[in-house]
């Protein structure tokens, strides 16, 4: 059998990685008992060294691609209650569904909600149907959740929603700022080339802007450690330090923007001062004042940006408080300056280029009568949308209040994602139709499906993604679809055909939308009509082989530019009326008094380094359940003193919108005051910890997207009774205890488990817990009364099966020796004995937790090392054991430990 190299982009951050795949050139899509024998999809991943976002590096996400690729848990075949069905029938009730909803409530009844994971061609075809046929403008997209205040920014000062510079102004700059960016672990490939610029560069500082002291913190040459909400302060002090030092670029002031006196007059009003700004930040004057000269005197400054700054509800004047710094100095569209968003996902810049916003047209373009006029004639459509949908949040309010009667998500999961998880549950289970399109038949959103209709996954599907850097990419497949999987495109045009725009939807491939989707880019895109920012005519022509092997390339691609666009704004060149870059005035947003006796923290939310959203994808990894395993509640040691926690205690967290259970972790690098809580857990891998539940659902009133870092919260214990873990090679569900959260092992199931009732003994409890098991076999059992703890294993020819510990203290036995023996056919004299003691009796290692997860690297295995062989550095520790040599993201634990 013979293999090949398929080169694909990656799944996940909007870095947009490019993968090289080796897999075997026979391929099959049989499927059995829902799944497909290993061979059958056996591929080895590694990096694309030619792809210019990141030259063969990934990070450990991307390393672990392979271990998600099997069938476990996707949804295969088409469901309409429940029921399987086949895709004839499952499309026509989606297309009577909302037919018979627009007769009888008209087009703005209907909705997408859509997705950063969807290609550019998916995309686009979801959002011709919904606004160039159906009429309505209700099509959003989880993007909503991390960009939109960026586009809002950008749309603002440069007229159009465009980022000016690229990943090369990493190697130029001299000071990289990265402001609420925790890049090491949320975009860890350029996290790592900042790391390698520092290391070339002894000029290049890098500053960290951040209510935490994350894992980015290890780079940096100052951490500005400010309090939530008060970015605003901080970059208006900053722009009134360049104007008073006369550090501005008057020329370019002059040639290329206007509004400048105004923002000048609001800074004052809003940072008089240095003192001023760090009283309103919590930063010392001095830390301000570094921050500010650095800025000032070095013209080569990269501000890179993300969740922190977007998730607010003022984050669109946060992101044009950074845009005035840089255009005040003229520090834009040059080698190793400007303002760069960092985008979340790996196609929202892609949905947007499409229209796949509310608020947005295809193709750049706005609800303005020029713009649908042109659209509707280019499309040839009956209708057009003629006013902007609702965003993410208020359509789920109109879900909700019966508005909108009928909804099609497309690969998302908007119970665990959206804010008010609650309501967004109360919402979908009062809708008339709920259809969803995923890979996953299980998520917490798809369990109020009425229609599922399945989807190709990642290495299944064939499109197009684009990058923060703007850089478009193809995804190729080098898998067959599984069972009766489709592409997203395909799905959508079948049911447009069924609601009558057949016409309009005759695609054979993915190229053909790709190409029609280019065309109108170019459409009437020139100084005599209206030039627009995204124009990529220039593959609008291409061949299904010319497709197949288009090369990474940066929009503009048109025919000025037709090898793409690296950096834009040099010389002004601006999309707005007059041309030029538009100063906008900010004001800082009433202090929010968000706390009280009752919710005395601040909640602020955002991602771990291995895991991904909701999980249904990293979720499937052994490699990356191991790094953090459970949802945690990061606070400062004064905070877990004031209220009773020790770390690791099991905490509840409330707010008044929702509760939810995690692992209490301390933090010297956590702000007092403030408490930290990932994303990513929810009903599919833990029992209660779901964070949407407990954020507030206010969003930025430009942008619309939701505040994720700043709600009020309490944490008080969890008054457990009992504490223990199982290990089992059976999957279960996570609701068998109250504190239950599953973690995926090599060949077996991790339960993390905890509750606040204990009738009868441990014993008893045990027999309880384990009634879900189909054990048979040999019973190994340790009771101690006087510790109160109990211990049972189960055998079954020799190999084990599970194992159970209990205790009525938190002080449990290390897991990962016991995880080991799920890999041994028989267990030996020695480790039997082991088994209760969860110890090795001789010889064998116990690595303890897995701190580097590129090459599953453990903690006790890192420190024995550096103590056995006096290793004095991170690149020591790579030398010897790899850990920290591939993507970088575990450099900072590794660090600690030296320490």
């Amino acid at each position: 059998m013979g293999s090949n190299i398929v080169k694909t982009t990656c799944a996940y951050c909007g870095v947009g990685c490019g993968v090289s795949v080796q897999t075997n050139s026979v391929q099959t899509n049989s499927v059995q008992a829902n799944s497909v024998h290993a061979s059958q999809r056996d591929v080895i991943i590694s990096g694309d060294q030619q792809h210019p976002a990141n030259f063969g590096k990934l990070c450990s996400k991307g390393t672990s691609l392979a271990e998600t690729l099997g069938l476990q848990g996707r949804l295969l075949y088409p469901q309409v209650q429940g029921k399987r069905t086949d895709w004839p029938t499952a499309l026509s009730a989606v297309a009577t569904g909302f037919q018979k909803i627009i007769d009888q409530h008209g087009p703005e009844a209907v909705a997408f909600y859509c997705s950063g994971q969807l290609l550019t061609e998916d995309y686009y075809v979801a959002n011709k149907l919904m606004k160039g046929c159906i009429g309505s403008a209700n099509i959003d997209t989880n993007s909503r959740l991390c960009m939109a205040s960026a586009v809002v920014g950008h749309k603002r000062a440069f007229g159009a929603d465009i980022v000016p510079g690229c990943y090369d102004d990493i190697e130029h700059a001299e000071l990289v700022v990265l402001a609420g960016s925790n890049a090491a672990w949320c975009h860890p490939i350029l996290f790592q080339r900042i790391r390698r610029a520092k290391e070339l560069n002894s000029k290049l500082k890098v500053v960290v802007i951040d209510p935490r002291r994350t894992a980015s913190c290890d780079i940096a040459d100052l951490h500005l450690n400010i309090k939530p909400g008060s970015d605003i302060n901080l970059f208006n002090g900053l722009f009134n330090h360049l104007f008073f030092h006369k550090k501005i670029d008057q020329a370019y002031i002059e040639d290329h923007t206007e509004g400048f006196e105004l923002v000048i007059e609001e800074s004052l009003a809003t940072a008089p001062s240095v003192d001023h700004v760090a009283n309103a930040c919590g930063v010392s004057a001095h830390s301000i004042g570094i921050f500010y000269e650095w800025f000032s005197n070095t013209e080569k400054s990269l501000t890179m940006y993300s969740q922190g700054i977007n998730q607010s509800s003022h984050g669109s004047d946060n992101v044009n408080s950074i845009i005035n710094c840089h255009l005040a100095t003229g520090r834009i569209g040059k080698p190793g300056m400007g303002p760069f968003s960092l985008t979340g996902q790996p196609n929202a810049m892609g949905g947007r280029e499409v229209g796949g916003m509310a608020n947005q047209l295809a193709a750049h373009m706005d609800f303005k009568d020029s713009h649908i006029d042109r659209v509707q004639r280019f499309w040839q459509t009956p209708t057009i949308a003629r006013f902007a949908g609702l965003k993410a949040v208020e359509l789920f309010d109109a879900i909700h209040e019966g508005r909108v009667k009928a909804v099609w998500i497309m690969g998302t999961n908007p119970v665990d994602s959206l804010p008010d998880a609650n309501k967004i549950i109360k919402a979908l289970q009062k809708a008339e139709l709920v259809v969803v399109s995923d890979c996953i038949e299980q998520t917490d959103t798809n369990a109020y499906a009425h229609i599922k209709l399945p989807a190709l996954g990642w290495g299944e599907k064939d499109g197009s993604v684009t990058n923060s850097e703007r850089r478009i990419s193809r995804q190729r497949r080098f898998l067959e679809a599984p069972g009766d999987a489709k592409a997203d495109w395909w799905i959508i045009s079948e049911v447009a055909k069924q609601l009558g725009f057949a016409k309009h939807f005759h695609y054979s491939c993915a190229k053909d939308i790709f190409c029609e989707h280019a065309a109108l880019s170019g459409f009437e895109n020139s100084a005599e009509f209206e030039s627009r920012d995204f124009d990529i005519s220039a593959l609008a022509s291409l061949s299904l082989k010319e497709y197949d092997t288009m090369q990474p390339v940066q929009w503009p691609v048109n025919t000025e530019s037709p090898k793409g666009s690296a950096r834009l704004f040099h010389a002004g060149g601006f999309y707005t009326p007059t041309g030029r870059a538009q100063f906008i005035p900010i004001a800082t947003a009433s202090e929010k008094k968000n706390q009280s006796d009752y919710f005395p923290l601040v909640l602020n939310t955002g991602r771990v380094r291995d895991h991904w959203h909701t999980m249904t994808r990293t979720g499937l990894s052994p490699t990356l359940s191991q790094h953090l395993a459970e949802p945690y509640a990061e606070l400062h040691p004064d905070d877990a003193y004031k209220h009773g926690i020790n770390d690791k205690d099991i905490v509840r967290l409330s707010t008044p919108w929702g509760s939810m259970l995690a692992r209490a972790l301390l933090s010297e690098g956590q702000q007092p005051g403030s408490v930290f809580v990932p994303m990513h857990w929810n009903n599919q891998f833990a029992n209660d910890a779901r964070v949407g539940a407990l954020v507030n659902p206010i969003v930025d009133p430009l942008s619309g997207q939701p505040e994720s870092k700043m709600t009020p919260v309490k944490v008080q214990c969890f008054p457990a009774r009992w504490f223990g873990y199982l290990l089992t090679r059976e999957e279960l569900g996570v609701d068998f205890s109250p504190y239950c959260v599953k973690i995926k092992g090599e060949a077996y199931y991790r339960y993390e488990l905890a509750g606040d009732v204990l009738e009868g003994s441990l014993a008893e409890l045990a027999a309880s817990l384990l009634g879900a098991l189909k054990h048979s076999g040999e019973w190994l059992e340790y009771t101690d009364a006087t510790a109160m703890r109990y211990r049972a294993a189960n055998l079954n020819d020799k190999a084990l099966h599970s194992c159970i510990f209990l205790s009525r203290d938190s002080q449990l036995p290390d897991t990962s020796w016991l995880a080991s023996l799920f890999a041994e056919k028989s267990l030996t004299t020695e480790q039997r004995k082991g088994l209760l003691a969860a110890r090795p009796q001789s010889g064998a290692a116990n690595v303890g937790r897995i701190i580097c997860s590129c090459f599953a690297v453990g903690e006790n295995t890192i420190k024995q090392a550096i103590q056995s062989q006096g290793l004095k550095s991170v690149d020591a520790i790579s030398q010897c054991l790899k850990a920290g040599s591939n993507c970088g993201s575990c450099v900072p634990d590794l660090r600690q430990l030296l320490d």
